[in-house]
């Protein structure tokens, strides 16, 4: 035992634990006996399941084929072979719309794109064309040669009277998880949010769905499985979702659809002048629209309105709109929003500033 010696009592009751702990690592069936008739526990029966989840189920089958995963893809050169390389610039969702292959989504999902592919619910994928947009709605429209029997076009609902505390649904892609579903409710309305152009989004609805990166472009859902918006924007600073998510009215997306697959664009009611830009408009201590110029031949050129001159020592300023048909305008936004409540062919009153008096003019819209 002289190798004890010298060895402190707490010394020697550490070194007699770790002997312990080393042997009964070496013979673990010290700690407990191996049972080797052990089974499978058995399964507790449960009830069906309660309404509120098939409902979510019923939502999920019934608009899931109609959802689909999209990759926008970017042409470059390499930087010393010359070659030609395709790169995956970013990748969204979009939704069927009709039989004939034309795919609904955000207009920032593919507006950087040399390429798209769209990935249909079967996993197939086809190359799309550009059929149109609208970016100051934050819209697409793609085109797939799909056969017919491939298309299962979502059904459309409405969103005028959606009411806070509605339960919603998004199918999406986030983060490139193809037929992802998350649910919400509709957590306010009557929201606006800026478009890629700047130009402000009315309407818009509030959900406390997740929605992440890849959700853009996604249909929201009521309970009925039919579409009352698509997923166009979170508000986050990291930009993961933060539950606070935001979707363009179905109506808006009713009325420009058929229009994109027509024209290949919005078709807008507009008077026919170029502004003078909001900046010196404020610097002069002025709030409205300021005419720059009256384009030849058009509606306001008709109606008379005068443009913005310079001369030698200043500006002879022109009309100033202030108010179409009684609604305040501060500026272009204000005007072209106020515009878009009517149709090309309609005519409105315009109230102008000249020459230091409001005047009101009549102006038959046109289509621009």
């Amino acid at each position: 035992m002289r190798f004890l010696r010298g060895i402190s009592p707490v010394g020697l009751l550490l070194a007699l634990a770790v002997l312990y702990l080393v042997w009964h690592t070496l013979h673990p069936a010290d700690f407990g006996r191996l049972d080797r008739h052990a089974a499978s526990r058995p399964v507790t029966p449960r009830s069906d399941l309660g309404a509120d989840e098939q409902n979510t189920i019923e939502v999920f089958k019934t608009a899931s084929p109609s959802v689909v995963f999209i990759t926008s893809i970017e042409v470059r050169r390499g930087l010393f072979s010359l070659n030609i390389y395709e790169i995956p610039q970013g990748t969204g969702s979009g939704f069927i719309w009709d039989k004939q292959g034309r795919i609904v989504t955000n207009f920032h999902v593919i507006s950087d794109a040399s390429r798209i592919e769209v990935t249909l619910a079967d996993h197939s994928t086809w190359k799309a064309a550009l059929i149109g947009a609208a970016p100051d709605r934050d819209l697409a429209v793609l085109q797939i040669a799909a056969p017919a029997e491939k298309l299962r076009p979502i059904m459309v609902g409405e969103s005028e009277n959606l009411q806070v505390g509605q339960k919603v649904f998004a199918i999406g892609n986030p983060f490139g998880l193809d037929q992802t579903l998350t649910t919400g409710v509709v957590s306010a309305l009557g929201r606006e949010i800026k478009s890629v152009t700047n130009r402000t989004i009315h309407n818009v609805i509030q959900t406390d769905a997740a929605i992440n990166p890849g959700n853009s472009g996604g249909p929201l859902l009521d309970s009925a499985a039919r579409l009352i918006g698509v997923n166009t924007a979170i508000y986050s600073p990291s930009g993961g979702s933060a539950g606070v998510g935001f979707a363009v009215p179905v109506h808006e997306i009713n009325q420009a659809v058929p229009q994109i697959i027509r024209h290949g664009r919005l078709i807008r009611p507009g008077i026919g002048i170029s502004a003078v830009s909001q900046q010196v408009v404020a610097e002069l201590g002025l709030e409205g629209v300021l005419v720059l110029r009256a384009e030849p031949g058009s509606a306001a050129e008709k109606a008379g309105l005068r443009g913005t001159s310079q001369v030698r020592g200043g500006l002879i300023l022109g009309d100033l709109i202030v108010a179409i048909n009684g609604a305040p305008v501060a500026d272009w936004n204000q005007l072209r929003d106020e515009l878009e409540k009517h149709q090309a062919g309609e005519t409105v009153t315009l109230t102008l500033l000249r020459d230091e008096r409001q005047v009101e003019v009549q102006v038959t819209l046109e289509a621009f």
